[in-house]
C-alpha cells in the first residue's frame, strides 16, 4: 500500500467514525461497569453520543458527496478532526474512570492488620543494619512478650545469636536508651507513646535501624447496612505512624461521622485522644488514644460503650497518608486562630492564612501542647486541615493531577466499606445532587493528671475526663441524626466552636 493510499484510509469517514464509534462502546461500558453515574445520565450520555455519530456522519457524507475538482470541503475535514478529538476525549475518559474503578477498589473492604517490632538507636549514633552484631539490645516484656519474641528470633537470624538485657517498663527501657546504658532498643511500633513518657521528642531524636513485620486478621465489630437507605455511623482514626495503615498504633484522632442519606444530614464527633474510657476488653480506666495499641476493633467496641451507638463502618489513615494527600494536591492553605511554633518540625504557623506542605500540615494538626487551649484546639485544627484538603481536591487540580493524586490517596487510607457501598454513596449524590447539612461537635471536659491508665500505670499521664453532659447531649445528636429529626442550633451550644 503506498502512501497515499494510505492517507485515504485513514482519513476516510468510515475510519475515523469507526474509531469514534469504537471508542464511545468502550466509554459506555466503563461508565456501565464503575455504576457511579445514575440511569439518567448514562442515557443521556449514550443519546448524545449516538447524536455526534449521526451528526458527523452527515455532515461529512454530505461534504464529500458535493466534492468540487476532487477536493473535499472543509466543512467535511473540520467534522473529521472534531471526531478525532472526540475520541481522544473519550479515551481519556475511559482511562481516568478505569482509573477511578481501580482505586476504589484498593481503598475498600480493608482487612487484617500489621503488628511492627523495630530496633531502635539515638539519631546521632553511627549504628547501621550492618554492624547491628555486638551491639548491646534492651527489651521490655510488659506488655508484649509472644510478637517480641518472634521479632527478636528473626533478628538472631539475621545477625547472629545476641543477649539482651530486660527492662520491667518502656519508661525505663528509653531511658536505658539516653543514657547509653544500650546501644538499641527492640520495641512494638504501638508502645512508642510510652518511650516518649520521659523523652518528648524521641520521634526526632532516634532512628529506626530495621523493623520486622507480621500480618494478624482484624476482627471487628461494625455492622454493615444499606448505606442509600439506612442512617450509619463511619470511625475516622488517624494512627501515629509512618507507612502501612494497617500498623497498630495510638489512635491521635478520633471522629465520629454519623450520616442520615435521606436527610442528607451528617454529624462529625470529634473525641480528643486523651478522652477517659474504659476499654471494652477488660473495663480498665485508659485513655481512648491508647487503644489503638490494641487494634481497630479495640477502639471501635470503646466508643460503640462510650457514646452508647452502633458504628457500621471505619475509615483509618496515618502520618504518611497525610504528607502525600497534601503533596500530592500541590499543598494547601489553612487558617490559624492563633501564632505558635510547631514542636515537631519546629514550623512557625502565623495567626491567620498559612501555606503548608505536606510535613507542615502534619506539624500543624499534630500540635497540641503550645495551643491556648490544647487538645480542643488540635481537634479545630484537624477540622480546618480536612476542609482544605476537601476545597482543594474539587478544584481543578484534581483533574490536571489525577493520577498522582489517586496513587497518593490509595496508599493514604482505606476503609471496610465495600467498593460498591462506595459506589452507591457516590451514584446517589451524582443522581440527586443533593446539598448536606454539616454539623461539626466536639467533647469536652476537664484535664487530670493521672498515674493509674491501664496502659501507663504508674506513669503520669494527661488524662480529660470527659463532661457527662457533653457524653449525654452527643449520644442524643447522634440519636437525632439516625431518626432523621433536624437538630436546633440551640442543641448544639458549647459543643460546637
Amino acid at each position: 500500500m503506498n502512501n497515499n493510499k494510505f492517507f485515504k484510509l485513514i482519513t476516510s469517514k468510515y475510519f475515523v467514525l469507526g474509531i469514534q464509534f469504537i471508542v464511545s462502546l468502550v466509554a459506555v461500558y466503563f461508565v456501565f461497569k464503575l455504576n457511579l453515574i445514575p440511569t439518567k445520565y448514562l442515557i443521556t450520555i449514550i443519546v448524545v453520543l449516538l447524536i455526534l455519530m449521526i451528526s458527523f456522519f452527515a455532515i461529512i457524507y454530505n461534504g464529500e458527496k458535493n466534492i468540487k475538482d476532487g477536493v473535499t470541503s472543509k466543512r467535511s475535514i473540520i467534522t473529521k478532526i472534531i471526531s478525532l478529538l472526540v475520541s481522544i476525549v473519550l479515551v481519556v475518559g475511559c482511562a481516568m474512570i478505569s482509573r477511578g474503578d481501580k482505586f476504589i477498589e484498593k481503598v475498600s473492604n480493608a482487612t487484617g492488620q500489621r503488628y511492627v517490632v523495630s530496633v531502635i538507636a539515638l539519631k546521632d549514633s553511627d549504628i547501621n543494619k550492618k554492624n547491628l552484631n555486638g551491639k548491646k539490645f534492651g527489651v521490655s516484656y510488659e506488655k508484649d512478650s509472644t510478637t517480641l519474641t518472634t521479632a527478636l528470633a528473626d533478628m538472631e537470624e539475621d545477625i547472629g545469636e545476641q543477649t539482651y538485657d530486660k527492662y520491667d517498663n518502656y519508661m525505663d527501657l528509653s531511658d536505658a536508651l539516653y543514657s547509653g546504658a544500650v546501644d538499641c532498643i527492640v520495641v512494638g511500633e504501638q508502645y512508642r507513646s510510652m518511650l516518649q513518657s520521659n523523652h518528648e521528642a524521641f520521634n526526632d531524636e532516634t532512628k529506626v535501624i530495621t523493623s520486622y513485620s507480621y500480618d494478624a486478621k482484624l476482627e471487628v465489630t461494625t455492622k454493615k447496612t444499606n448505606v442509600t437507605e439506612n442512617p450509619f455511623s463511619v470511625y475516622v482514626t488517624g494512627i501515629d505512624v509512618y507507612g502501612s495503615l494497617k500498623t497498630v498504633s495510638r489512635s491521635d484522632v478520633n471522629l465520629i461521622v454519623t450520616v442520615n442519606p435521606k436527610t442528607k444530614q451528617i454529624l462529625m464527633t470529634s473525641i480528643p485522644r486523651d478522652c477517659e474510657i474504659e476499654l471494652h476488653k477488660n473495663g480498665k480506666l485508659d485513655k481512648l488514644t491508647h487503644t489503638g495499641i490494641y487494634g481497630t476493633n479495640e477502639t471501635i467496641n470503646t466508643i460503640q460503650d462510650l457514646l452508647d451507638m452502633e458504628i457500621n463502618y471505619f475509615v483509618r489513615t496515618n502520618f504518611s497518608g497525610m504528607t502525600n494527600i497534601v503533596d500530592a494536591l500541590g499543598g494547601i492553605t489553612v487558617e490559624s486562630d492563633e501564632e505558635f511554633t510547631t514542636l515537631h518540625g519546629n514550623y512557625h504557623i502565623t495567626e491567620g492564612m498559612n501555606q503548608m506542605d505536606g510535613d507542615k500540615a502534619l506539624c500543624f494538626v499534630r500540635e497540641r501542647k503550645r495551643l491556648k487551649l490544647g487538645d480542643f484546639a488540635r481537634g479545630r485544627n484537624q477540622q480546618k486541615v480536612l476542609k482544605a484538603l476537601m476545597d482543594k481536591a474539587l478544584s481543578p487540580t484534581i483533574i490536571t493531577n489525577f493520577d498522582n493524586v489517586l496513587s497518593a490517596l490509595e496508599g493514604s487510607f482505606e476503609t471496610d466499606m465495600s467498593s460498591d457501598e462506595i459506589r452507591s454513596l457516590l451514584n446517589m449524590q451524582l443522581n440527586d445532587m443533593a446539598d448536606w447539612n454539616i454539623i461539626n461537635v466536639q467533647i469536652e471536659g476537664e484535664y487530670y493528671d493521672c498515674y493509674e491508665t491501664y496502659s501507663m500505670n504508674g506513669t503520669k499521664s494527661d488524662v480529660m475526663k470527659p463532661f457527662e453532659g457533653h457524653i449525654k447531649r452527643v449520644r442524643n445528636l447522634i440519636n437525632k441524626v439516625e431518626e432523621g429529626k433536624k437538630i436546633d442550633e440551640s442543641e448544639l451550644k458549647g459543643l460546637v466552636h
